[in-house]
């Protein structure tokens, strides 16, 4: 925490040198102390030094026209206009009311402000220690999220938990069979109340979390397990083993209104943009798709919008920019290990960047132009890069073993990641805005198998 309590010291202090109780005078000369006062320059002097003085010594050397001719010129440039030399004072304030005081409270304001986004601190040591058991260690599914209500959402075999962010409690959502489960992918709708979760059955399940009740199944869409689910309003896109992706509309009874077909594999990676009308997706065909809904029901040839197929591993990490529209970053795996940016909009691959390993998951921060990306061997951490720089700031190594999965808090400010070593990891990342440290959290989740169906407890 940083402390603002300063001690007062004005002993036998004169009021009128007080900047605090002294009014601006009308007329009054606002300068600064740092810059020589005109009024009190003696230029006649600095003309004699500069010019006379320095001829006086010459007298005995031969001066050639050239040398002469510039010293007239600095003559008259210098004594012409007295004014314009070191001429650097502020202007006075407009109202008669505004005193001292409020000028020198502004300057420190403003000094602490840009002092404030200078600093910055990131704590790799652990906070407490919880773990976590029977989470699945496959690179293509998708088992974890953060809802718009602060709750985070783990899948652990065939079953789903639920933690509160906000107290820190737990509880299980839902368990399924071993015809059904495991669970593959989970995902929040945008209001925070209801989740989706996809099963190995290729079924989809849509639960409401406010009163853990399952409102409806959708089936008969895939024909294999579903591993990665994206929401966009009332549309629930799923892409599954088959290469299949489907936008099911929940608000009719079929919901299945289309079916995207282009990937040759699973598509692990399904990304709406923020405004809704495009969706990323990619697959273990190393391919990356762009799709536009408004060319879903146009007679175009081709239902992409782009097709690129600079990656040499699966896409699964996919991430839209908050702060900038048609950017989107993807990762590639284990035989790529680069994150690319592309233009959406002209179809451009703005940049590659070889992270060195196998990149798991990405995020972008909702408060800095900062990207986080975790990754696989051989460090199994967590990397936060300066966008568009792609300066690393620093290196979190708490996993060990791959960092699979990530997801954000609602204000931006947190970070939660799963690793196939059954430890969930948190990073903190404040808005430096709210003059705050920047710490990161490690934290481990451990699900006892006990009488309370693997709920969440701690040691």
């Amino acid at each position: 925490m940083f402390s603002s309590k300063t001690k007062s010291r004005r002993p036998l202090q004169d009021p009128s040198r007080d900047p605090v109780k002294r009014q601006l005078r009308p007329g009054q000369n606002h300068g600064d102390r740092f810059i020589p006062n005109r009024s009190s320059m003696d230029f006649d002097l600095a003309r004699y030094l500069l010019l006379d003085a320095r001829k006086q010594k010459e007298n005995l050397e031969v001066v050639s026209p050239s040398r002469e001719a510039y010293r007239k010129h600095l003559a008259e440039a210098a004594m012409m206009n007295r004014t314009r030399i070191l001429n650097f004072t502020n202007q006075p304030p407009t109202s008669e009311n505004r005193n001292c005081k409020e000028v020198f409270s502004e300057s420190i304001s403003n000094y602490q402000v840009k002092s404030m986004k200078q600093r910055r601190y990131i704590s790799k040591s652990a906070e407490r220690t919880l773990d976590a058991a029977e989470i699945l260690d496959d690179f293509y599914l998708n088992l974890l999220d953060w809802s718009t209500t602060n709750f985070v959402a783990i899948a652990l075999g065939n079953t789903v938990h639920l933690w509160d962010a906000s107290d820190g409690s737990a509880s299980e959502l839902l368990s399924t069979d071993e015809e059904t489960g495991p669970v593959t992918s989970v995902s929040w709708s945008p209001d925070g109340q209801h989740i989706a979760v996809g099963l190995n059955s290729s079924s989809v399940e849509v639960w409401d979390a406010t009163v853990n009740r399952k409102l409806r199944t959708l089936q008969g869409g895939h024909r294999s397990r579903v591993s990665s689910l994206s929401w966009n309003d009332h549309i629930l896109s799923t892409g599954g083993k088959d290469a299949m992706i489907i936008n099911n509309d929940l608000r009719i009874r079929s919901p299945i209104i289309e079916t995207y077909r282009g990937h040759g594999d699973e598509v692990c990676g399904l990304k709406w943009s923020g405004s809704g009308q495009k969706l990323a997706s990619g697959g273990n065909d190393n391919l990356l798709y762009i799709w536009d809904l408004s060319m879903a029901s146009s007679n175009s040839r081709t239902q992409w919008l782009h097709r690129f197929e600079d990656h040499s591993a699966a896409v699964k990490a996919l991430a839209w920019s908050p702060f900038q529209r048609n950017l989107l970053a993807s990762g590639g795996g284990a035989g790529d290990r680069c994150i690319k940016f592309w233009n959406t909009h002209t179809g451009a691959c703005l940049n590659s960047v070889d992270t060195g390993s196998q990149v798991c998951s990405l995020l972008w921060s909702k408060n800095e132009r900062e990207l986080l990306s975790s990754h696989g061997f051989t460090k199994n951490q967590l990397t936060l890069w300066k966008y568009p720089s792609m300066v690393k700031i620093t290196e979190l190594t708490g996993h060990t073993s791959r960092v699979l999965f990530m997801a954000q808090s609602p204000d931006g400010c947190t970070v939660a990641s799963a690793g196939a070593d059954e430890a969930l990891s948190v990073l903190c990342l404040v808005n430096l805005e709210k003059r705050e440290k920047i710490i990161g959290v490690l934290l481990k989740i451990k699900m006892a198998r006990s009488a309370h169906a693997g709920a969440l407890s701690k040691e």
